[in-house]
């Protein structure tokens, strides 16, 4: 994770030392957002019992190309063998119709789909975690730009009544030298 003077560097283009003392509290409430939004993803993690994380593994590994093409070489190869040994008359460990082929694949599929439901389960629980966070986050932010807000309608309101007190000193002068000069209102 990148420090404060990095991200002064990087995002305001300007030394740490160079920063005003809001530009610096902004600074600092972006970095503690980036390192709460981590917590909750590393919480969640630490947390995680062995079989959790075992189910992740297998659901990582279960939706992997390299599954696919090791299952399929597997396949193949079983087929191949047995087929080849039914072809030189010698007794095959699964001849055609596979029977043994097809209950080893009913049995992986029947304890690879629970797995990946748990996997699934734990990532939704993460998605629905981080959720809550940004949810509270985007909540924060909208607090701050409706103070943003007040403040700038509170500037606009005191320049404006600066700039009606203004006038009303500059006809009070402009009444006033029209006066010492003679010229009619």
């Amino acid at each position: 994770m990148k420090d404060m003077k990095t991200l002064a560097e990087e995002l305001m283009q300007s030394p740490l030392e160079a920063l005003t003392e809001r530009e610096r509290a902004v600074l600092d409430r972006f970095l503690e957002r980036r390192r709460v939004s981590s917590h909750v993803r590393s919480a969640i993690e630490d947390n995680a019992t062995f079989g959790e994380r075992l189910a992740d593994r297998v659901a990582r590994f279960g939706g992997s190309w390299g599954f696919i093409i090791l299952f399929g070489v597997l396949l193949l190869a079983w087929i191949a063998g047995n087929t080849l040994l039914v072809a030189n008359r010698t007794q095959a460990i699964d001849p055609y119709p596979f029977i043994f082929l097809n209950l080893v694949l009913s049995m992986l599929a029947a304890l690879q789909a629970p797995v990946i439901m748990m996997s699934q389960n734990r990532q939704s629980a993460k998605d629905r975690a981080e959720a809550a966070n940004d949810y509270e986050v985007n909540l924060k932010a909208e607090l701050e730009i409706m103070q943003l807000h007040e403040k700038l309608d509170d500037i606009r309101q005191r320049q404006l009544t600066d700039l009606i007190a203004d006038q009303a000193r500059q006809l009070t002068l402009l009444e006033a030298l029209l006066a010492r000069s003679g010229m009619p209102k």
